[in-house]
């Protein structure tokens, strides 16, 4: 019997399993048949590297987005606004991050007497914007939308005194400051400082607000500016929005309380507001000696602000 024929010609399919022969590579194609073959030895390998990449551009995705929202809603809804002086304490303290709501005022809506806003300076308290590098300044405002950066040089946060057409006066022979003839109990101030050591009758002009710190001998507010361009109003338009909460730190959370010191100030008559900005009233020389509207500053006073901002 030819034993070596039988051999070679047995059954195929009897024969134990045996894998197929990985096909020769077309030119070009090394790596990818590499890879195939690297794949069937390890097929979680692949699976893996899938899940991994998916993720990570999800979580980019994801950071994109939510950074979008956060500075949508900073923008047009409630910032976040560091606190640098201690020109509003003790109602503010230096650190504190502020809550401002920006719809709180519209059309129909103005600040009130009593208000904390946060307004932009320029043309009041500043007299024109530092230049600075828009690159730098992109960078900056994000940050400062998040609360993470102190506020632009020209933003302030003060307390609204007084309205357009409001006559305010400082003092009375109680040594208080009177809104259309009525005396402001001012619980808020810092303890032991004084209403105003600067003496001033003005009447607000329509349209622009009369702002002061609730640390009167630290703050640097409109009483600073009555002879500068503006007298020391702030335009409505400048108004950035109200703070109404404290965000940080977390002792301090919670929300703004409104004064009742203007419970009892009358609005002010209707034409009562002269046109020409911080004007004195009754016609003779002003407080400081100074003849009305000349734009000489009332002692105390000065020129474009100083210092940090909220100062």
């Amino acid at each position: 019997m030819d034993t070596e024929n039988t051999r070679t010609e047995r059954d195929r399919s009897s024969e134990p399993d045996r894998p197929d022969p990985v096909p020769a590579a077309e030119p070009g194609t090394a790596g990818t048949t590499e890879e195939r073959a690297r794949s069937g030895r390890f097929p979680g390998l692949s699976r893996v590297s899938g899940l991994l990449g998916g993720s990570w551009r999800r979580s980019a995705l994801l950071a994109v987005v939510c950074l979008g929202a956060v500075l949508l809603v900073s923008r047009f809804v409630v910032q976040p606004f560091h606190i640098p002086s201690g020109s509003m304490e003790p109602t503010l303290r230096t650190g504190d991050r502020v809550l401002v709501n920006k719809l709180a005022y519209g059309p129909d809506e103005e600040p009130e007497r009593g208000d904390l806003i946060v307004f932009d300076g320029t043309g009041s308290f500043v007299r024109e914007a530092a230049e600075s590098n828009p690159v730098q300044e992109a960078v900056r405002g994000a940050f400062a939308a998040v609360g993470l950066a102190e506020p632009a040089e020209t933003d302030f946060v003060k307390r609204v005194i007084g309205v357009g057409g409001d006559r305010v006066v400082c003092c009375d022979e109680e040594g208080r400051i009177t809104v259309n003839g009525v005396a402001l109990d001012e619980r808020y101030l810092h303890p032991g400082d004084a209403p105003s050591d600067v003496a001033f009758d003005i009447v607000v002009r329509p349209g622009t607000l009369w702002v002061m710190g609730d640390h009167r001998s630290d703050s640097r507010d409109s009483r600073d500016h009555l002879g500068a361009p503006g007298g020391g109003m702030v335009p409505l338009e400048k108004v950035i929005g109200r703070a109404d909460w404290i965000g940080w730190p977390a002792g301090r959370w919670g929300s703004l309380e409104r004064t009742d010191a203007f419970a009892r100030v009358p609005d002010a008559p209707e034409g009562s507001a002269p046109d020409a900005p911080g004007s004195w009233t009754g016609g003779g020389p002003g407080p400081s000696g100074a003849p009305a509207g000349s734009g000489a500053p009332f002692p105390g006073g000065g020129g474009a602000a100083g210092g940090r901002p909220h100062g």
